[in-house]
């Protein structure tokens, strides 16, 4: 898999299911983004591609590992247009 093409395809589904919050930056759950049927379809390792964007400041969010249920609340803010 070209990672750089997995963290594209999240931006993208980062935009088109995340909102604007107070400080201007879009962002969404990790719940929104696990419970999507299209993200299910579209990544195999949603968490892998989260952390391969983090690391490539794309994104941000509290922590380090994202699991189901447990991190839900969770928002993943993009810092990158």
């Amino acid at each position: 898999m070209n990672v750089e093409h997995e963290v594209g395809l999240l931006v993208e589904e980062i935009r088109r299911l995340g909102s604007i919050g107070e400080d201007g930056k879009l962002s969404v759950t990790f719940g929104v983004l696990f419970a999507d049927d299209k993200c299910a379809n579209l990544f195999e390792a949603l968490v892998g591609t989260l952390r391969a964007a983090k690391r490539k400041k794309i994104i941000t969010y509290q922590g380090e590992l994202l699991l189901q249920g447990v991190h839900d609340n969770v928002n993943i803010v993009l810092l990158q247009d």
